[in-house]
């Protein structure tokens, strides 16, 4: 184990390996959540080791493992030796994007749910992007049929806000989520934005660049068949 790890960095990536939130390691390790945040955030400096050992078990790894980064992890180690092969885990966004309305997103780290990684060499040169600008929503209606239908997986960059080129894109409509096709309305004075849904039953609108409230555009979408 490479000596720059820490206890904090071995905790968190063994947690993330096993789709488990911190807070559900501090359920299931039967120890407050605040025990283990303060690692995480390097606020403990001599953790107990009673339990420490809790956690080592419902990370099924040696409790030296956690403190050292000697002893027995249970598969494979949450490190690699190159990082860009490795695989992050992408947070959620919650509650689940309406396609046709819904309610505003609030962010819920402890969230349970499916986890959904991606390899970080991905994220980092074919969306130039960082895993924590990231989330992972779920699309429910169909104003985005047949691109997108109720159900779909999508992974939407919160950096990308401009909808310069047109795209797709995750947005507030003031009633809730929606995700929309965007467009840029050249030479408009002040600048409107054309909203589109792909499905024909819904009609296009425009509105001004500073009425639209774009969360991020969608990059990656995901189906099950």
């Amino acid at each position: 184990m490479p000596e720059h790890h820490t206890l904090a960095d071995r905790l968190r990536a063994r947690a993330a390996q096993l789709g488990l939130a911190p807070a559900h390691v501090a359920e299931m390790a039967g120890v407050n959540r605040s025990f283990v945040y303060d690692i995480l955030r390097g606020r403990s400096a001599r953790p107990g080791l009673d339990r420490l050992a809790g956690i080592a078990r419902v990370l099924k790894v040696d409790r030296d493992w956690l403190i050292h980064g000697i002893g027995e992890v249970e598969g494979a180690s949450p490190f690699v030796e190159n990082p860009d092969d490795a695989f992050v885990a992408i947070a959620h966004a919650t509650p689940r994007p309406s396609m046709g309305g819904g309610a505003v997103v609030t962010e819920d780290g402890d969230t349970p749910g499916r986890a959904y990684h991606f390899r970080r060499s991905w994220i980092r040169h074919n969306l130039r992007s960082t895993p924590s600008q990231l989330r992972i929503m779920h699309v429910q209606g169909d104003s985005m049929a047949p691109t997108l239908l109720s159900g779909d997986t999508v992974l939407v960059d919160m950096t990308r806000r401009a909808p310069n080129p047109p795209g797709i894109f995750v947005l507030d409509d003031g009633m809730g989520l929606v995700a929309k096709r965007l467009e840029h309305i050249p030479n408009s004075d002040p600048p409107r934005v054309r909203i589109i849904s792909d499905n024909p039953h819904y009609s296009p609108y425009e509105c001004t660049s500073e009425e639209v409230n774009i969360i991020g555009r969608v990059r990656w979408y995901g189906r099950e068949i």
